[in-house]
């Protein structure tokens, strides 16, 4: 009995799970990310994020009103395909990885107001776990997207589009456009 017990410690000790005094130790992940927080942005969940705004909306125009939203299976599977890749999507952003690769400029780089890659990095890196709960907060959207739609829920969907909006866009003004100028409403009208 004492020889299995043995056994079965070393067993976990060799694969990241015992320690000698007994306590746990932290597994060490074999995976290495290699996509920038950029990458994932543009190829998970930015289409995955739009995708979800799309299914559920409305469109007034000069033939009247006309309501958009999944109706078959095969629209609600396309639908959840995208919210399951976000709600992931959300997860690979919560590991560290580069903001954008070598002297790659950021998508928006052009746009007055946003930051650099490595103004990127100095936010993240002043408050990690910050960074990690607006992650967090997106793939708790995300998920709600998916029980929506398990539900077949349309408004539930449309609702929890509206908290990945807002989970996308807390991230996005701390991080990426802290310095964005929003317009004033109602503008200021000059003397004529």
């Amino acid at each position: 009995m004492r020889n299995r017990i043995l056994a079965a410690c070393l067993l976990l000790a060799t694969l990241g799970g015992c320690a000698r005094d007994g306590a746990p130790t932290a597994a060490v992940s074999p995976f290495e990310p290699r996509a920038s927080i950029q990458e994932v942005m543009q190829s998970i969940v930015d289409p995955s994020a739009d995708a979800l705004w799309e299914a559920v909306s409305t469109d007034v125009g000069p033939n009247g009103t006309e309501e958009h939203q999944p109706r078959t299976d095969a629209e609600w599977l396309a639908v959840r395909r995208y919210a399951i890749a976000l709600a992931e999507g959300a997860n690979l952003l919560s590991q560290p990885r580069a903001v954008a690769h070598g002297a790659a400029t950021l998508e928006d780089a052009h746009v007055e107001g946003i930051n650099d890659a490595a103004q990127v990095r100095a936010a993240i890196d002043a408050d990690p776990a910050a960074f990690t709960a607006h992650a967090q907060a997106l793939h708790a959207a995300a998920r709600e997207a998916v029980n929506a739609i398990d539900a077949r829920d349309a408004r539930r969907l449309l609702d929890a589009g509206e908290r990945v909006d807002a989970a996308c866009e807390a991230c996005h003004t701390r991080y990426w456009y802290p310095h964005d100028v929003k317009p004033v409403w109602p503008a200021k009208l000059g003397k004529p």
